[in-house]
């Protein structure tokens, strides 16, 4: 099977089921219609998944410490290290029962692998779910906001979430007195590049020393931090302005009253 870097080619299906296989256990693997763990390993061989069972097991194998009801060791001497993945999966589907979460699985099947015989039935607030899941942005957010307080600079500090406002950053860190400023922004591999929005550009120009852009990088395998203290003065950028497409609206024709 190809790899991408240090990322298997299908990581993300590899994430969903292994999660699920180590959370609902075999009421997982009956939801497609097997009755043994073997079977449906080698189901997700047939279909293109994976080169071995063995990978599949695996994948279960890095979920199972984080869910311990189901009596089952998993990678326990890795610690914490791959929790990011569980993090992600939860943040969108923890809520959903074996049948909810089992027809996520079917619809990424569906829409990425051309599995059809699959019966795939899902609420339209699980399917933006499903549409959030491959974005680097939310993984590398959520890497951000369990593991901030091991970067010095915030060591220690109230976190507050300001995604939502679209102000330029992404979080606020009080320590002590002093306010930070943080962007996120995450890199698959162990190195590469990123690029500012004007709104981020212009707040980093605001508040200079106290913004800084954190790096999630190598985010395929074992994440790692890197922080860049007023990104605007310490590294060069090159401005590219592009053409937005057309925003359409409906507008109502009738006046309500």
């Amino acid at each position: 099977m190809e790899k991408k870097g240090n990322k298997h080619a299908n990581y993300e299906i590899l994430n969903l089921i292994g999660y699920g296989l180590s959370k609902f256990n075999d009421e997982f693997i009956k939801a497609f219609g097997f009755n043994t763990k073997t079977a449906f390993y080698k189901y997700c061989v047939a279909i293109g998944i994976s080169d071995t069972v063995g990978t599949v097991k695996n994948r279960m194998d890095l979920f199972d410490c984080f869910f311990p009801d189901n009596s089952r060791k998993g990678w326990w001497q890795k610690g914490d290290a791959y929790i990011h993945r569980k993090l992600l999966i939860d943040s969108l589907f923890g809520n959903e029962t074996v049948t909810g979460y089992s027809n996520i699985v079917k619809l990424y099947l569906k829409e990425n692998y051309k599995v059809q015989e699959l019966d795939v039935e899902v609420k339209p607030i699980v399917k933006s779910r499903f549409k959030k899941l491959q974005e680097t942005g939310l993984e590398a957010e959520l890497y951000f906001m369990n593991n901030f307080n091991t970067i010095e600079h915030f060591k220690d500090g109230f976190l507050e979430d300001a995604r939502l406002f679209g102000d330029g950053y992404d979080f606020q860190i009080s320590v002590n007195e002093h306010l930070y400023l943080a962007e996120i922004k995450g890199i698959r591999e162990k190195k590469g590049r990123f690029r500012m929005t004007e709104n981020e550009y212009n707040k980093a120009l605001e508040y200079k020393n106290d913004y800084f852009i954190t790096l999630v990088l190598n985010m395929n395998d074992l994440p790692t931090f890197l922080t860049i203290e007023n990104p605007v003065n310490n590294l060069k950028f090159k401005k590219e302005e592009r053409v937005s497409k057309p925003i359409i609206e409906y507008h109502l024709i009738n006046e309500i009253c």
